[in-house]
Parts: C-alpha cells; structure tokens; sequence
C-alpha cells in the first residue's frame, strides 16, 4: 500500500472504531433507562411519537417572539464557548452523560449560557437517568417549544435568545408533578447558586 491508501485505510478505521463507541454508549444509557423504567424505553422518547408535547399543552412556556436578542452570527461566537456555540447557536447535542449539569443536584438557578435569562431551578430538577439534565417544569415564561417539521420531537430554546436548550416529552410516567421531562443540554446553562435577586 501506498501513503495515501495507508492514511485512508487509517482514518476509516479510527471512524469505524469511533461508531462503534457511540453505539455500544447509546445501547447502555437505553438499557439502562429500561431497568429504571421496565415499561417504558425512555431514552427512545427521542423518537417516540406517543410521548410527544404539542406547543399548546406545555406548562410555563412562552409564546412571545418579542425582546429576542438580535445578536449577530460573530457576537455569538465571541460570546460562547465552541461548545455552547455548537449547542445553542447551531441545535447540536451532547454526547449522553458527558454533560456536567447532568448528576449535578446544588440548589440554585440555572441560566441559558447565551443571554443568562434565568430558564430552570434546581427544585424542578430530577434524575432521569437518560443521560442529560432533566427538568419537571420551567421558569415561567423563559421557555418556547418549537415542533420539529418532522413532528417527532418537540424542540425547546430560550424565549429571551433562542438559543436551543434541547427537547421536551410527556406522559414518560415519571413521578413527577407535570409529568413532562425537559431533556436539556449542560451546555446550554450556566448554573447560578442559591436564589437570584430581584432587578
């Protein structure tokens, strides 16, 4: 073999090996959400049709489009991190567990990491075991949910920026006062301890 056909013959396998983690990664956080919840696979709400929220039945969450910050393209990008611009600016996802927010329980506020409009509260906050911060419910009014076109997900952002915070579900059965999982990316929130004053 020749170099190139040596680098290529290289990179695929390093790509193939790479797949292969993500795969067994995402079979063992839906396994082990099954053992949680035996009769629900919860981690295949990401695409479950039944458990679904529609824009009209979400609790706490804005409609309004007005006061979104105009920030353009190169402000965010000096404003964020590469990660939180990766998550909130272009609609990525972390890597199941890898979040830092995701077995996190400190009492306090939690802001969107773009514009720190405050968005969740550690009171609303539960361990899902899917993987990623998990809320009940949101600050009133800081939330928008957003149907995918595809209608399999319904996509939660920041009302005061936009920025894209993850998905939300229903009717999952957690014990949970909404029965709704806001199912948030880490980079998305900055956490803010104890209570947030008044201004």
């Amino acid at each position: 073999m020749d170099g190139p056909a040596i680098a290529l013959a290289v990179t695929l396998t390093n790509f193939i090996m790479k797949l292969c983690q993500f795969v067994l990664l995402q079979q063992f956080i839906g396994n082990r959400c099954q053992r949680i919840q035996p009769s629900r696979r919860l981690c295949s709400a990401f695409f479950n049709e039944k458990q679904l929220i529609t824009h009209s039945g979400a609790r706490n969450m804005s409609t309004n489009k007005e006061d979104v910050k105009p920030w353009t393209d190169k402000e965010w990008k000096g404003r964020l991190n590469p990660e939180q611009y990766r998550v909130l600016r272009l609609k990525g996802t972390e890597l199941a567990g890898s979040g830092a927010y995701n077995k996190f329980y400190e009492e306090g506020t939690y802001l969107c990491a773009g514009c720190k409009a405050p968005v969740y509260t550690s009171k609303t906050k539960f361990d899902s075991g899917c993987g990623w911060p998990a809320f009940y419910d949101a600050v009133p009014n800081a939330i928008k949910a957003i149907a995918d076109p595809d209608g399999r997900r319904t996509e939660i952002v920041c009302a005061n920026c936009n920025g894209h915070m993850g998905h939300v579900f229903k009717n999952e059965g957690f014990p949970t006062p909404t029965d709704e999982r806001h199912c948030v990316n880490s980079a998305s929130l900055v956490f803010h301890a104890g209570e947030l004053s008044e201004s």
